[in-house]
């Protein structure tokens, strides 16, 4: 598989590795909920916050850049999201407390992502009874996500093979196409995948 996630699982010789996934699960759900219940202004408790989730990645081994691009990769949807709260009185400070609480929660879900294997998270979701039917979907996405990354990128090639020209307009239109042909590729790949599955004794 050419393509990694994101969110893709580093390997390292380290202590957090070698945690129970459970453990880890519970840590990062308590450090999530912790940074939401803060105050706004408990500014102290979020540089704290934000020293415990750099140490981890650091008695983690993890590699800084790494983890660096995957959170600026998700900080455009953060940003995106606080700055509603730009447009109430005193906006500021709740844009600043919100980009702060989000950006520790997805800081904390990519410490996790990236020590704990998404199987081994599925395990554990699986023995606290969440409904196996959103386990299963999990996992099928996780599993055809890459997959349908690698068909656009194919597409993508396909059509830079058969364009010329540089011209803006022309590429905007052409992704535009491979995005319609990729929307109906998924479609039927998924009613595919969905019969075969049914043909084997899937049931809801």
């Amino acid at each position: 598989m050419p393509w990694h996630l994101p969110s893709a699982y580093q390997h390292r010789d380290s202590a957090i590795h070698h945690l129970p996934a459970a453990g880890k699960v519970a840590s990062a759900v308590a450090m999530v909920v912790a940074v939401v219940l803060l105050p706004r202004s408990a500014w102290l408790a979020y540089a704290v916050c934000a020293v415990v989730l750099l140490l981890t990645a650091a008695a983690a081994r993890l590699a800084a850049g790494a983890l660096a691009k995957k959170l600026l990769l998700l900080e455009p949807f953060v940003v995106g999201v606080a700055a509603l709260s730009l447009l109430q009185p005193g906006g500021t400070r709740v844009f600043l407390a919100m980009l702060t609480k989000s950006t520790l929660c997805l800081f904390c879900m990519l410490l996790l992502s990236s020590t704990t294997r998404f199987t081994d998270i599925l395990g554990v979701l699986r023995r606290l009874r969440v409904p196996a039917l959103l386990v299963t979907s999990l996992a099928l996405m996780y599993r055809y996500l890459a997959l349908l990354v690698d068909e656009t990128q194919r597409m993508s090639r396909a059509r830079r093979a058969r364009t010329y020209a540089d011209h803006r307009g022309l590429l905007l239109r052409s992704a535009a196409t491979v995005v319609a042909h990729l929307f109906v590729r998924t479609s039927e790949r998924a009613e595919r995948v969905y019969a075969a599955m049914c043909a084997r004794g899937w049931t809801t």
